[in-house]
Order: structure tokens, then sequence, then C-alpha cells
């Protein structure tokens, strides 16, 4: 009865514009973006976030014209997606760190139906995806999300967001990162295969009966996946790095 008390003739442009920045957020960040989702549950979390946070609106009401809302409802969208976009490239890194590790070992037509992208992906690439959800929501990910929410709407009130050069620039700086720091990720394990077949390439000069298709392989597949053990905590410490510095530039830029 509060939240219908509230949602006067006044306030309604701002609880849709909310709505719409929730949306945003379901639709394109991390984890809520999964197909394992339906948008049918996103829409109805949206809604019930916005009637969460509606009481925490500045308390000056909206009165914007049909096409000022019409651009509002827009940039509403758009600061979903923009804010999405720094910590979808953290993700990639991992997903190109997969497929990197994959291709090197030879398992790339060993893929499987990804459900949560809709998808073909490596199976290396689905372990280290996986993963690194886990692995963000064990650090509060879901939590730190609303926190930036509710201190965007101090920092951008409804229907002023604007895109600047320096948010542009800066997601062009950090999705240039994505390659190098997706292959140091996996440096250690395609230089551990660089050095099993360079190995194995001496062997086959010195005993030409060496059969590699037979031994060679199944080995180097062995040894990739005892290294892919060993070092996935070193990619997970990186990627929880990464992870905060992602939202510390949101944080930046949005809040």
């Amino acid at each position: 009865m509060e939240f219908l008390s509230l949602l006067t003739e006044s306030h309604t442009q701002a609880f849709l514009l909310l709505l719409l920045r929730f949306g945003g957020i379901f639709a394109f960040f991390p984890f809520f973006d999964s197909n394992l989702i339906p948008v049918s549950l996103r829409g109805a979390l949206a809604f019930f976030m916005s009637i969460l946070f509606f009481s925490i609106l500045p308390s000056q009401p909206l009165a914007l014209g049909l096409s000022d809302f019409l651009i509002a409802m827009i940039m509403e969208l758009m600061f979903g997606f923009l804010a999405s976009l720094a910590l979808q490239i953290i993700f990639s890194t991992l997903a190109f760190a997969g497929d990197s590790i994959s291709f090197a070992m030879g398992l790339t037509m060993a893929s499987a139906y990804d459900p949560a992208t809709g998808s073909q992906k490596p199976i290396v690439g689905q372990v280290l995806a996986m993963l690194a959800l886990l692995f963000a929501l064990e650090l509060n990910f879901h939590h730190i999300i609303f926190n930036f929410i509710a201190q965007s709407l101090e920092a951008i009130p409804l229907g002023q967001f604007t895109p600047n050069t320096n948010l542009l620039e800066s997601i062009i700086k950090n999705f240039a990162n994505l390659f190098s720091i997706g292959f140091a990720m996996a440096f250690p394990i395609l230089g551990m295969i660089l050095l099993t077949d360079i190995i194995f390439g001496m062997i086959m000069k010195t005993h030409p009966q060496f059969n590699l298709f037979a031994i060679g392989f199944p080995v180097k597949i062995a040894l990739a996946f005892t290294a892919i053990i060993i070092i996935i905590p070193s990619i997970m410490n990186v990627f929880e790095k990464d992870l905060k510095i992602g939202f510390e530039f949101l944080l930046q830029i949005f809040g």
C-alpha cells in the first residue's frame, strides 16, 4: 500500500525509467544474461527490484515531454548495456583463454552445447566460464551489482545518463586488453604444450617409428589437463583481481 501511495502520476515516469535501468542490467550483465534464466523471470525480478529501490529515488518528480521521455528510456537501456561491457570483457578473457587452450590441446572439435549462451563451445572454455560464474557469486557478485545500482541512482539521476568520450575510450582500451590478458592466463599451458610438441618432434626425427597419433596426442592431452588443474587457482586469482578492477571502473564512471 505504501508503494501504491507513492506511485502517483508525477512519479510514474521515474518508476518506468527505474524499471528500464534494472531491465538493462538484467538483460546485459554477466550471469543475469544467461539463457538459463527465463526472460519472464528476469522481467519479474526487474519489476520487483524497481519496487524495492523506488523508495530511495530522489524526491523530485519527473515531468518530461513525450520525446524527452522516449530518449530517456533509450538512454537507460544504454546505461545497462555500456555498464555491462566492462564486466563482459573480463568474462570474455576467460573464454578466450579457454578457446586458446582447447585449440592447443587439439580439442577444438570436442565442443558441447552451452545452455548459458545457446551455442557450441569447447569443453575447456565451458569449464572455465562456469568456474568464473561460481567464483563471482562466491564474491557476492550479485550484491555488488545491486550496490552499484543504488550508487548510480545518486550519481546519475534517472533520465540524465549521456555517454561521454571518456567512457567510450575506456571501454575500447579495456577491449584491447582482452586478448593480451586472455593469452597471459593461457600462456603457461600453451608454453607447456609447445614444449611437448618440440620434444615429440625431436623424438620423431630420431625415431621415425614413433607413433605420434597413438602415443603423442594422449600424452599431450593428459599433461595439459594436469597443468590446467594446477594452474586454475592462479587463473581464478587473476580473474578476481580483474573483476575488482572492473567494479572500481564502474563505480568511477557510473557511480
